[in-house]
């Protein structure tokens, strides 16, 4: 899917835009991208322009929302089908997704993609074969490539979140001549779709699967056994498991996975809000 190259909009930078005019200066300076980059738009009074396109002027979106050109008007990064998916702005500029209300990603004390940058070093990428199980927003495979990993195999389940994963500009695209080709992404559920990859055929492992009560085979010791399978010995693995609240929910998830996973073939420990494990 190709990637979206358009203006993104969050309520701060649609009220900076809207000052600037009201203030009639002839540009505003500021980030267009969520924070990767930094333009001038050429402003004026009913329009504005921005990489040589004209856009309209926005009604302000809403305070966790993030707003794209959709060819006609400024529209929410968000589907339902069966579910809301939606992106969301964080104080980071880096964006979380939410399915439903529920937040995807830590975003309370650090920017997603550093904390996905502190997991995904646990299993040394540089020079590596990555496996990504549920590459999300693809923070793990983005932290993976700039790590010098040699190649990234990711794959993700809902089509909802690979669109936001085109709008998102902090999202690797995995045609971008700069990533070599080191980054393939698949349409596919790992549960079903690991199967068909070879024995001991890839280094490292980052598995980041959505919550127990959403995707319970993703934690089940035949997905383990395949995961396995696929690690060559000694290779590591982390497993992101999250803290759930043992009085709440009944259960301690992470230690229930470190125990499962050793039946599966690994060591393993608790490790950061997960599962690091390494192949016996």
């Amino acid at each position: 899917m190709t990637h979206y190259a358009g203006p993104l909009l969050t309520r701060p930078t649609a009220e900076a835009l809207l000052a600037a005019r009201d203030a009639g200066a002839a540009g505003w300076t500021g980030s267009l991208d969520l924070g990767r980059s930094t333009g001038t738009a050429q402003l004026q009074a009913d329009a504005w322009q921005w990489r040589g396109e004209r856009y309209p002027y926005p009604p302000l979106p809403k305070d966790r929302s993030i707003h794209y050109w959709d060819g006609e008007a400024f529209a929410p990064a968000a589907r339902f089908s069966g579910a809301l998916i939606k992106l969301v702005p964080t104080e980071w500029d880096v964006p979380t997704f939410e399915i439903d209300g529920i937040k995807m990603l830590p975003t309370s004390k650090t920017s997603p993609l550093d904390d996905a940058r502190r997991k995904v070093a646990l299993v040394e990428p540089r020079g590596k074969a990555v496996l990504d199980t549920c590459g999300g927003m693809g923070y793990f495979a983005a932290c993976c490539l700039d790590a010098g990993a040699a190649r990234i195999h990711s794959f993700e389940k809902n089509p909802d979140v690979l669109w936001l994963r085109t709008l998102n500009p902090w999202s690797p695209d995995p045609d971008a001549p700069e990533h070599g080709g080191r980054l393939s992404l698949r349409h596919a559920d790992v549960s079903q779709a690991i199967a068909q990859l070879a024995d001991a055929s890839v280094d490292a492992l980052l598995h980041d699967p959505p919550r127990f009560g959403i995707a319970g085979e993703l934690y089940s010791l035949a997905f383990y056994e395949q995961l396995a399978r696929v690690l060559r010995r000694g290779g590591r693995l982390f497993h992101y498991t999250g803290s759930p609240n043992k009085l709440t929910s009944g259960r301690d998830v992470p230690r229930e996975v470190a125990r499962r996973l050793q039946e599966a073939g690994f060591k393993s420990e608790l490790a950061l809000d997960g599962v690091l494990a390494i192949r016996r």
